[in-house]
């Protein structure tokens, strides 16, 4: 384990109040997203998709890596060029999805555990040789009657540490991506007992499972009200509880916390980022982002499949990216800024 390159690598995607585009979405996933603008999702068209996001004139000076889909990491764009080779040229690191999905927990069916550690080390292996720099690894957590359980904590945190592990010593630098979902209709408070629960114990199997923090970058839920909560907290106050629960749970050695958002709008997922950084300039790690639909959604319905369309959906690609990458030094000044 190299810790000083997986360090420098760490520090690389949260500098320069850049962040990542994650388009790592599973063909299943990809096919809904198509199918929402009317794209049959065939693979040329899945790469098409794909290439329009990343070929976009200046991604470089806001977005520091790509999070990618193992089918999307061994494509070629139409010009012959790898998808890896077309993110380097644009000074943009590759990455790769390396979990197998969430699955149904065995003894406890409504909640699930992410697999995908067996071969792992041979795929690292593999994906460094295709030049990917960082993985990630997502475990869901769901919030509702009775749960999350402890033995549903206890068994994703230690995937995720043993993923960390075996990504460190192959050379890539792990997202460690533990995500309470906003699904349900529990207030703000609920989510930040559950948020608080689960980074500690994420985090107690990082250390016990010999993780050097300072190569690995947290990707985290915002401390947010649920999605149906009659009662939706304000920009501030999430901001305020996101910053006070990570001060808590997360080392000060971990170089980035790049927010997922987990199902928020567009606008609100830069708001909040926004918040956190103009609040808390101090923060003792780079605050960043890690979006997939809010980054993509608006490139995506303005795209529809058509080729006239790309130029017009890599602007609106870039603007949303330009937002994200003010927000993450408190610059951000609104929509029609």
């Amino acid at each position: 384990m190299n810790i000083k390159e997986l360090n420098a690598t760490a520090k690389a995607m949260v500098d320069g109040h850049k962040g990542l585009l994650a388009a790592d979405e599973s063909t299943g996933t990809c096919k809904k997203r198509l199918d929402s603008v009317g794209v049959e999702a065939t693979e040329t068209n899945r790469r098409d998709y794909r290439e329009l996001l990343f070929s976009a004139k200046g991604l470089g000076q806001y977005i520091s890596g790509v999070i990618l889909y193992d089918e999307t990491l061994r494509q070629k764009a139409k010009d012959g060029t790898p998808m890896g080779a077309l993110l380097k040229r644009a000074g943009v690191l590759p990455g790769i999805k390396l979990d197998a999905g969430a699955k149904p927990l065995a003894g406890s069916p409504d909640e699930t555990v992410t697999e995908g550690l067996d071969g792992l080390a041979q795929r690292v292996e593999e994906y460094v040789g295709m030049g990917a720099r960082f993985a990630k690894w997502r475990a869901v957590i769901k919030i509702g009657a009775g749960i999350p359980t402890p033995y549903c904590l206890e068994t994703n945190a230690h995937a995720l540490a043993r993923y960390a592990r075996i990504c460190q010593e192959g050379g890539l630098v792990p997202i460690v991506e533990p995500e309470v979902l906003m699904d349900g209709d529990h207030g703000i408070e609920r989510c930040d007992a559950v948020t608080t629960d689960t980074l500690r114990i994420v985090f107690d199997a990082l250390y016990r499972q010999g993780v050097a923090f300072e190569g690995i970058i947290l990707k985290p839920n915002m401390v947010i009200s649920a999605k149906a909560c009659p009662k939706q907290a304000s920009v501030d106050e999430v901001a305020d509880r996101t910053i006070a629960c990570f001060r808590r749970m997360v080392p000060a050695a971990v170089p980035g916390i790049m927010f997922l958002s987990g199902g928020q709008s567009e606008v609100d997922a830069t708001r909040h980022l926004n918040a956190m950084n103009a609040k808390f300039p101090n923060a003792p790690w780079k605050l960043s982002f890690s979006y997939g639909r809010a980054l993509q959604d608006s490139a995506l319905k303005t795209w529809r499949g058509q080729a006239a369309n790309v130029a017009q959906a890599q602007s609106v690609l870039l603007l949303r990216a330009r937002m994200n990458s003010e927000a993450c030094h408190g610059a951000y000044r609104g929509e029609a800024a």
